[in-house]
């Protein structure tokens, strides 16, 4: 079994960028069939009944839960009530239900280039049992069998957040059950680099100028600059404000005030803080904090 580092996988999975392309609830009568194209990365939660789907071009992954271990998949595999299921989308698939079913799928953008280490399908059985609110998201996402030209249900913003808690409490089991290829995730493989990133992680408020940053890693400004940018894809700047955001998201989920949000990450005001949150969400930080109390179920 893969043994992953906690600290650094939940700081993986809190980088995923997730675009919603769309959440609906499917029923299928008895013999039904649910065909999933090729080429789209799709999310699917057994709501009632079972579906099975052919897993033949690209072995996949099944995590048994509760007390089960994690084991490679091909073949067909059925799912029940509480199940989930992802597809990267390497080949199309078929679902059926052979008794007749209700579940929610939902195509997904990943931008994380880290999900190419994922296998082509990803089982979860008992995911109702190991991530509950995350189950009870996926059972109420999307609109009930939608007209083709009525893909999306309710705010955008709230239902891309719920899809992607959803997502990365599925990869989070992944992960943790062992199906990870060893070394996944990582860093950029470069010590000097590895340790500027710790920094930034660990003090996202500090005010961090290239220059500081390069004395953190051993380096020249210049030979730190073009390093960095070769190993992340991104500035130095760039890549500081990408972690105050997400801990800025974190924060204010937790209830933290958008003030109080604003001085622990280092900005000199408010109104600093909301237009760098507005240009990297596309929604000011107390939308956000409404938005996620309005997605948390009743």
């Amino acid at each position: 079994m893969t043994t992953v580092d906690p600290a650094l996988l939940e700081e993986v999975l809190s980088s995923f960028e997730v675009r919603l392309g769309f959440a609906r609830r499917t029923t299928l009568s008895q013999g039904g069939l649910l065909p999933l194209a090729a080429g789209v990365v799709t999310l699917a939660y057994v709501v009632e009944g079972e579906i099975t789907g052919e897993v033949m071009r690209d072995a996949g992954c099944t995590l048994d839960f509760p007390g089960g271990e994690a084991s490679r998949t091909s073949g067909p595999r059925t799912l029940l009530a509480g199940d989930a299921f992802l597809t990267m989308g390497r080949g199309p698939v078929v679902l059926e239900s052979t008794s007749g079913a209700r579940l929610m799928t939902a195509e997904l953008d990943l931008e994380r280039s880290a999900v190419d280490d994922l296998p082509g399908f990803v089982f979860v059985t008992g995911f109702a049992e190991l991530e509950p609110a995350a189950a009870a998201l996926a059972s109420n996402l999307g609109p009930v069998d939608p007209a083709p030209h009525d893909l999306r249900s309710g705010d955008p913003l709230i239902c891309r957040m719920m899809v992607t808690t959803v997502l990365l409490s599925l990869i989070r089991a992944w992960a943790q059950a062992g199906c990870a290829p060893q070394g996944w995730p990582a860093r950029a493989g470069d010590p000097f680099l590895d340790r500027v990133v710790e920094a930034i992680h660990s003090e996202p408020g500090r005010d961090w100028t290239v220059d500081l940053l390069a004395t953190v890693g051993a380096m020249s400004r210049s030979v730190f600059a073009e390093r960095f940018r070769a190993a992340v894809g991104q500035s130095p700047a760039s890549y500081v404000t990408e972690v105050r955001m997400r801990q800025a998201k974190q924060m204010l989920d937790a209830g933290r005030s958008v003030s109080e949000t604003s001085r622990e990450l280092g900005y000199s005001s408010d109104e600093g803080f909301s237009r760098a949150f507005r240009r990297h969400t596309g929604v000011t930080p107390s939308m956000w904090r409404a938005s996620r109390r309005s997605a948390i179920p009743a």
